[in-house]
Parts: structure tokens; C-alpha cells; sequence
């Protein structure tokens, strides 16, 4: 089987995500050893690890949202919305897609490609402050609506039951103010997360997913309100907006504080 990684890379004037991308990429192979694509419309430029570069269209819909790093805000563009081409961009027949800001620190991904399933995602987030209220806020979609499903990795395989589902998440994303208001989510921007639940809620009947099951992750995350105080080789250590400090080492983890890994990346 063609087994591979999938990044998607559109850069903004808040974060260089063709620079993350390489970043990125450099822990996948040396910690999963798998080939890596991206799907960017930006030039990449110098030195990079890619096996493959996709060109894909800019899909900015002018779409805008606060990126912060720490107390720090920074209003840009949010190119987002490629990822729901996954399945027809992916040169692999095994794929992990993965968000850029997502740091690989050891093998427990490559236990997808011993899973029986066609497609793996994670229904549940831990921020790595244990006791922080951004756990329990994004269990749901909303106050009243269906399970948080995590865009940020997954994993699928080319099947008819998958390439269905992909076409559902593409649906949503085209009509996306009439899905925003049927499962009342106050988010008006277009979000991943949310039209993957949405299309795996639909897809199980409008049930609690029995489809599909979860990664086996767990997905591990700071917030753009927390602070990257430093990193050294497979350890990091942050500051919360709690004001907890704390260290991860060994770990995967989803720094969503892009402005801050940029730094760090620069630094290294």
C-alpha cells in the first residue's frame, strides 16, 4: 500500500505556514519515517523535505480571524478551506492529513495502518492544563448541538464510503450559512471541525457517530492564550493564560499558538 502524509499550506500575514510545513514534515519523517506532501499555493522556497508539492488554488473567501499569541492579537486572512479535498489531492491509498502546527513527537500515529477502518478521527481534545475550562467547552458544537469532532488529524483510506463523505464535507462547506444556522453554531467563519461533525453526523443517520472510530491519539493541544516559554529537543514548556506552567516531552502536540511556533521555529 502508498502510505503517506498530507499537509495543507496557505500563508497569511500573521503565519508562515510553507516555513511550519517543513517543520512539520522534518518530525514526520523522523519519527513516522513516511513520505510528505503538501498541497500550498505559495512558492516553496530553499531547503524542504516535501516528496511531493501540490499546487492547489488559493481558497481564500476573504474570510478573516484573530490570531493571538498570548494577549497579542493579530486580525488576518484564515485560508482554510482546502482541506476538504483531501481525498481527491492525496497521492497516497493511506493518508494522514494533518494540521502544520501539529508537532509529531514519537510513533503512535503509524498504529493507523494497522487499523481494519478507512477512516480515523478524534472526537475529543485534552488541553495539557488538565483543569482548563477549554476542555469542557469543546466537547460539543454548541450549547445544544451534535459531538466536537477534531479536524486537526486524521486518517482515511480511498474507499466509495469515504469519497462520499468527503463530498458531503465539500456540500457543507458550499452552503455553509444554511448548516451553520441548522445545527446553531454561533461561529460564523467556516471551520473544519465543525463541517466534519456535521458530515459525520449525517452520514450515521443523524445518530452519535458509530462511524468512524477513533484515532488511536490522544489528541494534545495549548491554545493561541498560551504561552511557548521554550523548547528543547523533544520538550516544550508553556505558560497558560492560567498562568500554570507546565512541560510536555515525547508528545504530540497541536500548538495552536502559530505566531509563537514561528519563533521558535526560527530560533532552531
Amino acid at each position: 500500500m502508498n502510505r503517506g502524509v498530507l499537509l495543507f499550506a496557505h500563508n497569511n500575514d500573521a503565519v508562515d505556514y510553507v516555513k511550519q510545513g517543513i517543520y512539520c514534515a522534518e518530525h514526520i519523517k523522523k519519527y513516522l519515517n513516511l513520505p510528505v506532501s503538501l498541497a500550498t499555493s505559495d512558492d516553496v522556497k530553499g531547503v524542504h523535505n516535501f516528496d511531493q508539492i501540490i499546487p492547489t488554488p488559493n481558497p481564500n473567501k476573504k474570510q478573516t480571524r484573530n490570531y493571538y499569541d498570548g494577549t497579542i492579537r493579530q486580525n488576518s486572512l484564515w485560508n482554510n478551506h482546502s482541506r476538504t479535498n483531501a481525498f481527491s489531492l492525496s497521492p497516497y491509498d493511506e493518508t494522514i492529513v494533518m494540521d502544520t502546527d501539529f508537532i509529531v513527537q514519537n510513533k503512535n500515529l503509524n498504529k493507523v495502518f494497522e487499523s481494519k477502518e478507512d477512516f480515523l478521527i478524534n472526537y475529543k481534545a485534552q488541553h495539557i492544563d488538565f483543569e482548563s475550562t477549554y476542555t469542557n467547552d469543546m466537547k460539543y458544537v454548541s450549547d445544544t448541538g451534535i459531538e466536537m469532532c477534531w479536524a486537526t488529524v486524521f486518517y482515511f483510506k480511498k474507499t466509495d464510503r469515504v469519497k462520499k463523505l468527503f463530498q458531503m464535507i465539500n456540500h457543507i462547506r458550499d452552503h455553509w450559512s444554511f448548516y451553520r444556522y441548522r445545527y446553531q453554531l454561533l461561529q460564523k467563519t467556516y471551520r473544519n471541525d465543525f463541517a466534519f461533525a456535521i458530515a459525520i453526523h449525517i452520514m450515521n443517520g443523524y445518530q452519535k457517530a458509530t462511524w468512524p472510530k477513533q484515532l488511536p491519539i490522544n489528541l494534545m493541544y495549548i491554545t493561541d492564550k498560551d504561552v511557548i516559554l521554550n523548547k528543547t529537543n523533544s520538550q516544550w514548556k508553556f505558560k497558560h493564560e492560567s498562568g500554570l506552567i507546565s512541560s510536555i516531552e515525547n508528545q504530540n502536540i497541536h500548538v495552536m499558538n502559530k505566531i509563537a511556533l514561528n519563533r521558535i521555529i526560527e530560533n532552531e
